[in-house]
């Protein structure tokens, strides 16, 4: 015979489960707000490197190929400068005086660049705003959206900076690649070109992962045991009308209706 288990073990059963159903919110939110947590490091890293990448000279660095492979000077070409660097230690740089005069796409560039770093700064005010590890609007439905537009800005951020050092570094290699021109006006790809690979990346990921901690969020209710219900318990005994009436009159009962008990002798 199997043994059917009855309604009070079903429900110690579940009463038993109920601490296990508590805690994995709180490991829910524990897991969420890890992720927001690296989503955020790796954002802010990835505007740090947006920021240097923007400043630093080093887009295009002399390519040291035919009768440049020996020379005592190099010459580097950034956004808003261009240096020459002398095999005694030595930089001297001089910054762009005429913006008209500098070609397109390295107008772009600065554009893009621009756009990123002041994106990415403003993505970074709306993620400390919508983490889960800081008070400001804390228990408000807009915590939530904070942290989403901090990722989403994040992410457009990384897309403008990889555009910005993609286009570039096609630039370099075609003007590489190019018989027409001497080997004195060839370039390479900069440092810094590489750094903004590595920005970009990081931000985007970043904000990929700030934008996926707030997915599962949601309206949720801790669960809460239900009571034990009350052991039925038998009514009182009480007798029936009939045996009410046979009873034998009171001594009470009798002085109230104006007889004595003597007159029933």
């Amino acid at each position: 015979m199997t043994h059917v288990p009855t309604q009070d073990l079903l429900k110690e059963q579940g009463l038993r489960r109920a601490p296990e159903r508590a805690r994995q919110p709180a490991t829910r939110a524990m897991a969420s707000t890890a992720v927001q947590l690296l989503g955020f490091l790796l954002s802010f890293l990835g505007l740090v490197g947006t920021l240097i990448t923007t400043i630093l000279p080093h887009w295009r660095r002399t390519a040291h190929v035919g009768t440049n492979i020996l020379t005592a000077v190099s010459y580097l070409k950034g956004l808003w400068m261009e240096c020459v660097w002398h095999s005694t230690g030595i930089y001297q740089c001089q910054i762009y005086r005429s913006l008209l005069a500098l070609p397109r796409d390295l107008q772009a560039a600065r554009a893009l660049m621009v756009i990123s770093c002041l994106l990415s700064g403003v993505a970074c005010a709306c993620a400390v705003v919508g983490m889960k590890c800081t008070r400001c609007a804390k228990g408000t439905p807009a915590k939530t959206t904070f942290a989403v537009l901090g990722g989403a800005l994040f992410i457009l951020a990384g897309l403008l900076c990889l555009v910005a050092v993609s286009w570039t570094t096609n630039d370099v290699v075609q003007n590489f690649y190019n018989p027409l021109l001497p080997s004195g006006m060839k370039f390479e790809i900069g440092q810094a070109l590489y750094l903004g690979f590595i920005s970009s990346s990081l931000s985007l990921i970043g904000g990929t992962l700030l934008c996926l901690s707030c997915q599962d969020e949601g309206p949720s209710r801790p669960y809460q045991a239900q009571p034990r219900a009350a052991t039925a318990t038998a009514p009182a005994y009480r007798p029936p009308a009939a045996f009410k009436d046979n009873r034998a009159p009171s001594a009470t009962s009798a002085s109230l209706s104006g007889y004595r008990l003597n007159d029933y002798v």
